[in-house]
């Protein structure tokens, strides 16, 4: 069941529930959340720094997915009223990148939560343009404790 009422496009938001600041941010829109699932969103922009000759390369796909993880994590704390902690990328494998986009498209990621503990979390996360879908790979990300 979705618990987010309506999309969150609010720049103003999204910079709340995640840790990256401009210009490294590569969310711009919260569109799904339930406690196994988040989707989010990215329009490409010519001024991203991860745009080389008008296409948006491989580690901006990797950041996108990573900050959709971290998207989760801020709103889950975000709806508890509690501030989100960072995180880390622990480990990236079997990514598959088929395709990557232009600026000017939008593309969605939608993580699936496998395994959460600890502060440690497991995802399988798809990004998708235009419903094709041009990345997959698994993330394991870990919750900055405090010393």
């Amino acid at each position: 069941m979705n618990l987010l009422k309506a999309p969150i496009t609010d720049q103003n938001i999204i910079l709340k529930l995640i840790p990256q600041r401009p210009p490294i941010v590569m969310v711009d829109a919260l569109l799904y959340f339930d406690d196994t699932k988040v989707v989010s969103g990215l329009t490409i922009t010519n001024d991203n720094m991860f745009v080389d000759n008008g296409i948006f390369t491989e580690p901006g796909l990797i950041e996108h997915m990573a900050q959709t993880v971290a998207l989760y994590t801020g709103y889950h704390f975000y709806i508890q009223n509690i501030p989100a902690p960072e995180g880390y990328i622990g480990a990236i494998k079997g990514v598959t990148i088929n395709k990557l986009p232009e600026i000017h498209q939008q593309i969605e990621t939608e993580v699936e939560i496998l395994h959460e503990v600890l502060g440690v979390t497991l995802v399988k996360g798809t990004t998708k343009l235009n419903g094709e879908t041009i990345v997959t790979a698994q993330m394991k990300t870990v919750l900055k404790q405090d010393a």
